[in-house]
Formats: C-alpha cells, structure tokens, sequence
C-alpha cells in the first residue's frame, strides 16, 4: 500500500517518477507513532494485511491496548486487563473477538460445548459500556459466578445496577406529545450505543452481545419510564422450527426522569436470554448456548448496527410466523375438542332416552 506524502529534500532519492514516496521509506517509528496511532481497530487490522513491513508493526500490543481502552474503557479496568493478558495475541485477539457483532450464523467449533462440560466456566466477566453522542455514560464490570444451583436452576439475568443506584446523563428526557415522543424516541435509537462484551477467562475468549444501537426505544404511557432495547440473536441448539432454534441476548436500559431539569436517569440495565416462545431460559441452558457462541467463529459484514438490526427484525419475523402457526394449531384442537365434545354429548343424551 502507497501514501502519498510530501517528499522531504532530505528524502528525495526515494521519490517516485509520480512525485508520490513509498510508505517504506519511512522509518518505522514515524509510521507506529503518527499513522498507526491515529487508525481505529478495523483500519489498522486492514492495515496489517497491505505489506510485510505493516504487518509487523501493527501487532504492537500498545497500539491494541490503547484501541481497546478507548473503544470500551472498561477493559481498562484491573481484572479485565489481567484476563486479556491470558489471551492469545492479549489485545488484538480479544478485539478481534469483541468488535464484530453476531450478525449471521456463526461456524460452531469442534468442540462442542455440551452441559457435562461446563465447569470449565465457573465465572464469567460482563464488561459494558453505555454511550450517548459518542460521551460515555456509565461503564462498568461485573462478575457472575456459574457454579451454583441458584445459578443454573434460577432463570438467566445479569444485573449491572443495584436496586438504589441510580446513573445520572445529560439526555433529554422525551417529554411531550405523543408524535414528539416518537420522534424523540427515534433520535435516542441512533444517538445511543451499548456494548456488552462476556468474556471467560478460563477459555480466554470473548464475544458482544449488543446489536451496539438500540433495535426499540419506548416510552411507558403511565410511569413516563424510557426503555432501551439492546439485542442479539445466537443459535439456541434446539431442532428447526422449535422454541430453541433460536434465542435472543436481550439488554434492556430502564431510564426514569430527574427532578428539575428533565433528563433521563439510568436505574436499571440487565441481560436476559429468551427462546421464541418468549420464555426466560434458564441459567445453565445460556451458559450452553453462551460456551456455544463463545467458541465459534465471528463473521462481521456491512455495519454493524445495520446487520445487528437487520438479523433481529428476521428473528422477529421468524418468532411471529411460529406465533401464528401456534395460533391455528390450537385454533384447530379447540374446533376438535369442540366437537367431539358435542357428539359426546349428543350420544350421552341418546343413551339415556335409549335406555330410560
């Protein structure tokens, strides 16, 4: 790959006949410290792929550390930063990991993970960051143990917020008439981010469970409370056409208003995994189906939030049409018992007028 840049008069023997110089005949130190420093995460993996010269600079672990800290400043806390330290490749790998959202089928690994298995992952670590306009609004990290019965028998959820915390933002609280409020609600879906990476430290792998952009934004009629829906659809392992084909990571942000100046106060944020027939699976069945996504490979095309959205609404589709095939199946039982009930019955009055 050729940058054009200005030739210097001290460098003008490696200038071409075009008037451009190769990116090589700079020193490596200028291009690690004043170009590679100022890419994102996925320039600068596109990057390293150009030369053999990129290649070998772009795997400083700084470079990645710094993209890391600055994309989820929570991985800048001490535990996190101790596990990615476990990974192979550190940063990169757990940015390779981290940054593409589940937005098609992804490949499972040979190792299929099973439910004989899953003391392998005794804990596993939720790093979440919550953006506005780019500003962060809270980040936090929180550990979740697995081994406990509670844990596997109780359904999944994992709770960022204890009841009486309570997260203040600068966010206009959408107050107003109704088509004020939607409109208010449609600018919260593209000036909100999340992300909300689950990491296992003991198989040092991570994935994103966030579609990062909200796929709903509601407000509560009544309580006036917004409700920001976050979402990601893995394969739940069950037969085609069961409640299990397919489940969602649902992270749901619950905001309230403040007192004086009207803006929205953050009071709740938790995941929870759902089946299609909208059940709360339980802890142990998300762990299998979290191993599962956990270890197979991340597949990323186009943007990430249009892909997220877009792999949702098909889910959602999905979920209504076995919504109303349940619909007339059981529409067709109750004509059924209907009517064997009245011929039951019919034949019940005909024995006894036979036999009075």
């Amino acid at each position: 790959m050729d940058i054009a840049i200005i030739p210097s008069s001290t460098s003008l023997s490696t200038v071409h006949h075009d008037g451009a110089a190769s990116i090589s005949t700079l020193h490596s130190d200028i291009i690690q410290t004043h170009i590679l420093t100022r890419l994102d995460g996925p320039t600068l993996a596109s990057v390293g792929c150009a030369s053999a010269q990129l290649n070998s600079l772009y795997t400083e672990e700084t470079l990645w550390t710094n993209i890391c800290h600055s994309t989820w400043p929570s991985t800048s806390s001490p535990r996190v930063r101790q596990v990615i330290a476990d990974f192979h490749g550190a940063h990169r790998s757990f940015f390779a990991d981290s940054f593409p959202l589940i937005t098609t089928t992804y490949n499972s690994s040979p190792s299929n993970p099973g439910t004989d298995d899953l003391h392998r992952t005794p804990e596993f670590i939720s790093a979440v960051d919550f953006h506005y306009r780019g500003e962060l609004i809270f980040s936090k990290v929180v550990v979740t143990e697995t081994s406990s019965g509670w844990f596997r028998c109780s359904p999944f959820r994992v709770d960022l917020l204890h009841p009486k915390d309570i997260v203040p933002t600068r966010i206009p609280y959408p107050n107003g008439n109704e088509i004020d409020d939607e409109t208010a609600c449609r600018n919260l879906a593209e000036e909100l981010t999340l992300s909300w990476i689950v990491i296992d430290p003991m198989g040092s792998r991570a994935i994103n469970l966030s579609s990062h952009k909200p796929v709903s934004v509601q407000r509560h009629w009544l309580s006036g409370e917004v409700r920001v829906g976050f979402a990601s659809v893995l394969e739940g392992g069950g037969d085609k056409g069961s409640s299990t084909e397919s489940v969602t990571c649902d992270v749901v942000v619950t905001c309230g208003v403040s007192q004086g100046p009207e803006l929205l106060q953050v009071r709740e944020v938790c995941l929870t995994v759902e089946d299609m027939d909208g059940r709360h699976m339980k802890g142990k069945e998300s762990l299998v189906i979290l191993r599962k996504a956990l270890e197979g490979k991340r597949v990323n095309s186009g943007r990430r939030e249009m892909g997220g959205r877009k792999r949702y609404e098909e889910y959602l589709e999905r979920k209504m049409r076995r919504i109303e095939r349940k619909v007339r199946t059981e529409g067709t039982l109750d004509i059924l018992s209907a009517s064997l009930l009245g011929v039951s019955a019919v034949f019940c009055i005909f024995w006894v007028i036979m036999f009075k």
